[in-house]
């Protein structure tokens, strides 16, 4: 037995709700185990209007949604034996719904779950009844034999409605928002009075800013008839809550119907089959192309009825989105995800985009990258050759490509003179490109199909591992246009399949400079191995292809690749936080080289991730003419100095004491400190470093050898700029990145760190059982000697 109290709430709200426009009653509130509390946040004013009669094109477009139906399908709000509500699913959704209501949207909710509410309380009086009149007659209380009736569906629904509405606004109490009940047949749609009678009452709540929970009059509704169906835009039979929130959301001019169901979306074959894909986005007339599946265990809409009423939602107005509610990892956030543009579910659109889908993009470059692997190195050689050709061959468009880019990042006046420099291409930038992309083509002859290492295993059992390529290849880079090429001619060489998500802010560079790559991909027939996402897909979205996309590669700001690390759903991502780098100048170190060291290691290009950020210097050096003079040129190069502590305590009149010791600025900003040994340095950038490059300036080569096996991060170097940590300037062509992860690729990535490997096993019809103890055969694991194949030819046996 449940125990439930019930009490008057009395207290007036407060000026900000009443001011707001909601006017709570003093209805009776069932409390569960909290007391109610009016919230002391205000809400918020989202400006959300827009003209209604049109459905949203494009899933981002769901932001700007003011008036959504939520529609909680019987699987959603029921548990699993169907008896009772599954009340942790309905807390999560209420959360949701208590949010967007007090971000100035307009909520709406459909409703199952009065039967099952009804059917678990109908069961317990049942039981309750059975079991005393069975104690009366037999003077035991037992339960043998006790069958329980077949419970009708009405007078479950009659039992379990009041209990279902005392429920939700216990809930949505514990937000301060109010809600209402309406319960509603098919003749208060078709009888014109009925309907502008429901119609200004919803209305008036929703003005009231108070969320009106609808649900089907189960207590009185007649059986539905087996051939009513959909009939036009005027005329909708409601036969279950899908048609019900369909007709709703069009009578009250929704923005978005949100249908959560037990099932992700629509498939294009039957959910639970092998090849079976979630739709992200379904579009009217597709409906002959996909195959529906069994209807939900409970509830007597399937997906047929959802995709019908979806669709007369769509044609009069109201973008729909069909998603999962039962997911425990997703339903606290599912709806709220929906809003924001996420891609949950399938959404319904009415404009079908000229290009293929992110997905079939995926699908075409894995495809085509296969054959792009099979090739013989000098034929992803002269593709690479025929790129490098076209990027001076096309000078003059790209150019004028890059310009338009750079005129509407000016004229906007957003961004940083340090990301125009990254945006901005320049004949000379191109020449570089090309030589790079040379050197990259020479290193494809011997990549792909390289064997690393032979054993025989066994007499007629020799085994090989090889270099194989990763897969697809995932680039998502900012605002520099010359990562495209570089980062095409790697995957290429590698024979990768390569998606790239580009920067707005340089659209019509990387439209020009992919065009050219698949020119030159032309030569061969594999077009389609490198695919520029060109559709407004988020980079959260992308990063959720986990079976689609097998590594990321971030180019771009530390927060850019935060984002990613943080976004990424099971795919691995390759690339560097932060690129906190460190210059030591021991006691010991050169004048001459450390003014040229220091200058361009922080002033050459401030921006980039191999810049220095903190400058320790040994203690020795202060207040000697060497520290002044490294003063006096950072200070001649504009260069804003912060004090870390321990430089801090040693001057009277410091600059500004920094804030962090694990500070990026790229910028001309950096940070002194002082240290008192070369292996306190050491202890430094391991404590606060993020293992990009750090350098040791010094004329000893004892202390210098020390630094260089002490100091763990991906490029360390002795008296050389931090600057030369770079592919191109490693002799790799190029980089996709420098990687401070600790497992494969590690620094300057180039065409090896796109290379994983397969081991491939001749035989001779062995097997496991025969090296037994029983067995006939025995191990020999003898190494063999690698004999690399000739350019053009396989490795033979």
């Amino acid at each position: 037995f449940y125990c439930i109290e019930f009490y008057f709430q009395l207290s007036p709200p407060p000026p900000h709700i009443l001011s707001a426009g909601v006017y709570p009653t003093t209805s009776p509130l069932v409390r569960l185990h909290a007391v109610r509390q009016w919230s002391n946040v205000p809400f918020l004013t989202v400006p959300l209007a827009r003209a209604h009669g049109k459905s949203f094109a494009h899933r981002s477009e769901l932001r700007q949604a003011k008036r959504i139906v939520v529609k909680l399908g019987s699987a959603v709000v029921t548990r699993g034996d169907e008896c009772g509500l599954a009340l942790g699913r309905l807390a999560s959704i209420v959360e949701q719904v208590a949010m967007l209501q007090n971000q100035g949207r307009e909520m709406m909710i459909v409703t199952s779950g009065a039967v099952a509410f009804g059917k678990q309380r109908l069961r317990h009086e049942i039981l309750l009844s059975q079991s005393v009149r069975q104690a009366l007659h037999s003077g035991q209380n037992q339960l043998k034999d006790m069958s329980l009736p077949v419970l009708e569906a009405r007078a479950c629904a009659a039992a379990g409605q009041s209990g279902l509405m005392a429920l939700y606004e216990a809930m949505f109490t514990q937000y301060s928002t109010c809600t209402a009940q309406i319960l509603v047949t098919n003749l208060d749609f078709h009888d014109d009075q009925k309907r502008r009678n429901l119609n200004s009452t919803l209305h008036e709540l929703l003005r009231m800013n108070i969320v009106p929970i609808i649900n089907t009059n189960d207590a009185v509704v007649p059986p539905p008839e087996p051939n009513s169906d959909l009939q036009g835009v005027n005329v909708i039979s409601i036969k279950d809550n899908d048609s019900l929130a369909a007709r709703l959301a069009v009578e009250m001019r929704a923005d978005l119907l949100i249908a959560l169901s037990d099932v992700e979306g629509l498939y294009d074959s039957p959910p639970g089959t092998d090849d079976a894909k979630l739709l992200d986005t379904f579009y009217p007339g597709d409906q002959q192309s996909i195959t529906y599946g069994t209807k939900s265990r409970v509830g007597i809409g399937g997906m047929e009825a959802k995709v019908k009423a979806a669709l007369w939602a769509l044609q009069g107005g109201t973008s729909v989105v069909i998603a999962n509610g039962t997911h425990p990892k997703v339903t606290g956030h599912v709806i709220t995800d929906i809003v924001e543009g996420k891609k949950v579910g399938t959404f319904f659109s009415e404009v079908k985009p000229a290009g293929p889908t992110v997905e079939q993009q995926t699908d075409m470059a894995r495809t085509a990258g296969r054959t792009l692997a099979s090739l013989l190195p000098e034929q992803r050689s002269e593709i690479i050759y025929a790129l490098a050709d076209l990027l001076t061959e096309k000078r003059e468009e790209i150019l004028s490509a890059n310009k338009k880019d750079l005129e509407f990042a000016i004229n906007s006046g957003r961004m940083p003179a340090s990301m125009l420099k990254r945006l901005s291409l320049s004949p000379s930038k191109l020449n570089s490109l090309a030589i790079g992309l040379r050197q990259i083509a020479v290193s494809s002859q011997d990549s792909v199909g390289r064997v690393l290492r032979r054993t025989r295993v066994a007499n007629n059992l020799d085994l090989e591992q090889i270099t194989v390529p990763i897969g697809v290849l995932l680039v998502i880079f900012e605002s520099r246009p010359d990562c495209l090429p570089q980062v095409s001619a790697l995957a290429i060489a590698s024979g990768n399949a390569l998606l790239l998500k580009g920067g707005k802010e340089a659209a019509n560079t990387n439209r020009i400079l992919h065009e050219l790559a698949q020119e030159a991909l032309s030569v061969h027939n594999v077009r389609d191995a490198i695919q520029l996402v060109s559709t407004r897909e988020e980079v959260e979205d992308l990063c959720r292809l986990e079976k689609m996309i097998d590594l990321i590669i971030p180019r771009g700001s530390s927060q850019l690749v935060r984002d990613i690390q943080r976004a990424a759903k099971g795919i691995p991502v390759l690339g560097h936080s932060e690129g906190i780098c460190h210059v030591y100048v021991d006691h010991e170190a050169s004048i001459d080289k450390v003014l040229k060291i220091v200058r361009d290691s922080k002033c050459d290009y401030p921006a980039a991730c191999n810049a220095m950020e903190t400058l320790l210097v040994h203690r020795d050096v202060l207040r000697t003419p060497l520290f002044d003079q490294i003063i006096d040129m950072l200070r001649t190069e504009q260069v804003k100095i912060h004090a870390g502590p321990r430089f801090a305590s040693y001057l009277t009149f410091s600059p500004s004491e920094v804030k962090s010791l694990r500070t990026e600025y790229g910028d001309l900003e950096c940070c002194i400190e002082v240290v008192d040994s070369m292996q306190e340095a050491v202890d430094h950038i391991h404590k606060y470093g993020s293992s990009h490059t750090d350098v040791i300036i010094t004329e000893n080569e004892e202390t210098a050898e020390q630094f260089l096996q002490l100091v763990d991060s991906a490029c360390v170097f002795w008296n050389a700029s931090s600057r030369f940590a770079d592919g191109y300037r490693f002799g790799l062509g190029a980089e996709v990145g420098i990687s401070t992860a600790r497992i494969h690729a590690r620094g300057p990535v180039g065409l090896e760190g796109l290379l994983t490997t397969k081991w491939v096993l001749r035989g001779d019809g062995q097997t496991a059982a025969d090296f037994s103890e029983q067995g006939s055969m025995k191990f020999l694991h003898e190494n063999l000697p690698v004999a690399q194949p000739l350019t053009g030819q396989r490795t033979s046996n």
